[in-house]
């Protein structure tokens, strides 16, 4: 209890803004509020508005994308150029100006896509005015107010119950994963979500008064939001070159103006060339457009990302939990046959009106109990004295009928307990077929699901077959992630026969290895249970969320599909939950992603979403860190050596047009639909390393000839540049594999131009003619580029291979 009650702990109080009192009211809760009230109420401030936008304001991304650090750096270098009257080198600060209107204009366009789809997925609750039940949208609340709350709906705000009874899972809030029995007087928790039965409550505290609220508030002060693996990688990139950008700076210009004896604009001109090639200007835009971009396009296919973070999830994710009922088959259930157990004492009509008594005091508020009230819907006039609800821990409803008896119905091996083998001949036939098969038993006392049932108390009267069609589309889709190394689990409050009928029928891969949940008693069971097994049925909801920690605690990176109330933990925990829109509330609220249609077969259209951006952003990413690699250690070198800095500004911005800033938008945008491997940081330096020490070992052999024939600092810049613009095409040749007929296109055309501005245009890029002896040391490193590159290329392969046959010798001795 000491736990519990130290996260409920009140947090701080968030700044409120300034509201009117208006004297609080306990309304009828078969009336609710009168319009008058209501509009009082959002009239004077006291309206459940949330406590922040789910999408940036346009304020906040024209800042973001204005206000960077490297934007700063660009004015003061601008600066620093203008005041030594080199103009001509200024060309960076358009490409920086144009890449902020670029990010700025994608970021809008994605704001307003999903937007759009926010206000058609807003979260709604039932509410009673005037004596009328009505569905507004959440938002729309007010405090007073008189809401309707029923299994599956998470609470909007924090309330009071006035009437009726549910069990209410808290673990979104407090941690808690048992559900709570919540009667009148007792108080809701918004963000908390009700697990079953039905009540009306009165809204206590609405908006930023909420303990959700303030929860979320609380946690914004002190907690930085989490970024993905490589936003982290990014940034944490970032910081280093910026850290690291002021003293090489200062150091360049000392050794340029007091030890070279240049002059100040040479000395000011070199140094803003070397901190420009250390600046990936580009790279931190290229992603941000690309995650925009790809949320634009999931949109257009009705899936609404509400975290960025998930899109990088998914092209990583390497295991798929799915449940049965709404992802694998359709969601609604129809009943099919009914066997009756002992036609003397329960013949088929007393069977009829126990069930149709019992679904007409029952709420149906799940897909079986729906089916149910649909097939036994007659007239009854039995009165029940006490409901018990369905919950996904017990597997079973209870009714209490005075006069008549106490009647049970439910998961057979959970009512029946020990004494299920009496059944099991009977029920296993039917789930072998892929049927949900309910036991309708008698119950000699009254029923509670918190000590359970006494399996000696209960008489069998019938068996009940429900069945949903597997999806159409399934076995297409199941075959997909097949294809692509996505391993699949079944995760099922059904029986384990019957979903492994269900999930052989939909084309799963191992749907014949499957287990029964309620076998595994412990964290090391679960734990070799993920190992061996595709299918688990009879799993609790808790137990899902430890199936799915367990495959990350093995290293896979899981993506969870469910669309129930039983499912909202799993989707929390997992890192990438996906809620169908047509499930529960609480499923939207926990998920990254929410399919508007409803329809799993679009999971492989959003997995490639994912794959397409990072393994597009991984590769161009590989053309900004060349040139980042080259000028940070020819910087460094520079620093010891009695030779100026080679390459200018206005050099550079050619070389990152035509080698990176172009080609990377095209490539970014490219169908890749590879699995994500590794550390996105790891893997585009491995990506980049070749390309940027053969741009420093020629550049450093022309240095050379420099020093030994007495060139002109202009000839030993033209050469510089030409070599390095060279060895950016090599690069750019490498990512473009394998070529298609638009890579060769690019490809063509960024080399072509390249030439063509080279030859035609190049004294507007600071490129001066060459005079005969240093033209011809140009001609003997472009014939030595293209050895020293496949060089560098060779080496880091023949480096990888050996790191990879070393982790695997290293993994044989352990496992000997």
């Amino acid at each position: 209890m000491a736990k519990k009650q130290l996260r409920r702990t009140e947090p701080a109080q968030p700044a409120q803004r300034t509201r009117r009192e208006v004297p609080q009211v306990t309304a009828d809760p078969e009336q609710g509020l009168n319009l008058s009230q209501v509009k009082e109420r959002q009239h004077h401030g006291w309206a459940n508005d949330p406590v922040e936008s789910p999408t940036k304001t346009v304020g906040q991304i024209v800042r973001e994308n204005c206000c960077t650090f490297f934007n700063f750096i660009f004015i003061v270098l601008a600066a620093l150029l203008i005041a030594v009257g080199s103009l001509d080198d200024l060309l960076f600060l358009l490409i920086a100006l144009a890449n902020t209107g670029i990010g700025i204009i994608q970021q809008l366009r994605s704001k307003q896509t999903v937007d759009k789809l926010n206000l058609l997925s807003a979260p709604r609750a039932n509410v009673v005015r005037e004596g009328n039940v009505m569905s507004i949208p959440a938002a729309q609340l007010v405090r007073d107010d008189v809401a309707e709350l029923s299994s599956g709906e998470q609470i909007p705000a924090d309330a009071t119950v006035l009437s009726g009874q549910v069990q209410v899972n808290e673990a979104l809030i407090t941690g808690e994963a048992d559900a709570i029995v919540k009667n009148p007087g007792d108080q809701l928790l918004s963000g908390s979500f009700v697990v079953a039965g039905r009540c009306r409550a009165r809204l206590d505290r609405v908006g930023a008064d909420s303990y959700a609220a303030k929860l979320t508030l609380e946690a914004k002060k002190d907690v930085t939001v989490g970024k993905s693996e490589m936003m982290s990688s990014l940034d944490k990139l970032i910081r280093i070159i910026g850290i690291l950008l002021v003293p090489i700076g200062v150091a360049l210009f000392v050794k340029e103006y007091f030890f070279l004896e240049r002059t100040a604009q040479e000395a000011v001109v070199s140094m803003v060339a070397a901190l420009i090639g250390m600046i990936p200007e580009g790279l931190y835009l290229l992603t941000s457009v690309a995650l925009a971009v790809s949320m634009i396009r999931l949109a257009q296919g009705k899936v609404l990302a509400q975290d960025m973070n998930c899109i990088e999830t998914l092209a990583r994710v390497d295991v798929l939990c799915v449940d049965k009922t709404g992802t694998i088959t359709e969601p609604h259930m129809e009943v099919g046959e009914v066997v009756y157990l002992d036609q003397e004492k329960y013949a088929e009509t007393v069977v009829t009106e126990t069930l149709n008594a019992f679904y007409k005091v029952m709420e149906a508020d799940n897909d079986t109990g729906r089916a149910m009230q649909k097939k036994f819907h007659g007239t009854s006039t039995w009165h029940a004295a006490q409901t018990i609800p369905f919950t996904s821990a017990a597997k079973w409803s209870a009714a209490v009928f005075p006069g008549h008896g106490s009647f049970v119905v439910g998961a057979p091996e959970f009512i029946m307990g020990q004494r299920y083998a009496d059944l099991k001949e009977q029920v296993e036939p039917w789930s072998a077929k892929g049927y949900r098969v309910l036991l309708v038993a008698e119950y000699d006392g009254v029923p509670d699901q918190q000590r359970g049932l006494d399996p000696r108390r209960v008489s069998p009267m019938a068996l009940a077959m429900l069945a949903n069609r597997v999806r159409p589309a399934a076995p297409k889709t199941f075959r997909y992630f097949a294809e692509q190394g996505v391993a699949v689990k079944v995760i099922s409050g059904d029986n384990p026969v019957t979903v492994a009928e269900v999930a052989r029928q939909a084309g799963i891969e191992g749907a014949d290895k499957y287990v029964d949940a309620a076998t595994l008693r412990s964290d090391s069971d679960i734990e070799r249970a993920v190992r061996h097994y595709t299918v688990f049925g009879r799993v609790t909801p808790n137990q899902k969320r430890k199936l799915v920690r367990a495959l990350q605690n093995q290293g896979h990176t899981v993506a969870m599909t469910g669309d129930g109330v039983n499912d909202v933990l799993a989707l929390k925990d997992a890192d990438c939950g996906i809620a169908m829109a047509s499930g529960a509330d609480a499923a939207c609220h926990a998920a990254q992603l929410v399919l508007l249609n409803s329809d799993f077969s679009a999971m492989p259209r959003v997995v490639a979403e994912g794959r397409r951006v990072i393994n597009n952003i991984q590769r161009a990413a590989a053309l900004y860190l060349v040139k980042n690699i080259f000028s940070f250690c020819l910087a460094i070198i520079s620093l010891f050596a009695t030779v100026p800095y080679p390459v200018t500004p206005l050099q550079l911005s050619l070389l990152s047009a035509v080698t990176i800033g172009v080609p990377s938008f095209f490539l970014a945008l490219e169908p890749n639909h590879s699995l994500v491997k590794g550390n996105f940081l790891a893997n585009v330096f491995r990506s980049a390393l070749p390309g940027g020490l053969a741009d420093l070992i020629v550049v450093l052999g022309a240095e050379a000839f420099y020093l030994a024939f007495g060139f002109t600092t202009d000839e030993l810049s033209t050469i510089s540049a030409i070599l390095l613009i060279v060895i950016g095409i090599l690069v750019l040749y490498q990512v473009c594999k394998p070529f298609d007929w638009k890579r060769r296109v690019l490809w063509g055309a960024m080399a072509g131009s390249s030439a063509v501005t080279t030859l035609f245009f190049g004294q507007n890029f600071g490129l001066s003619p060459l005079e005969l002896q240093p033209f011809l040391v140009l001609l003997v490193f472009l014939g030595l580029s293209y050895s020293v590159f496949k060089l560098m290329l060779n080496l880091f392969e023949l480096g990888s291979a050996l790191l990879k046959r070393g982790k695997s010798l290293r993994g044989r001795r352990r496992k000997a």
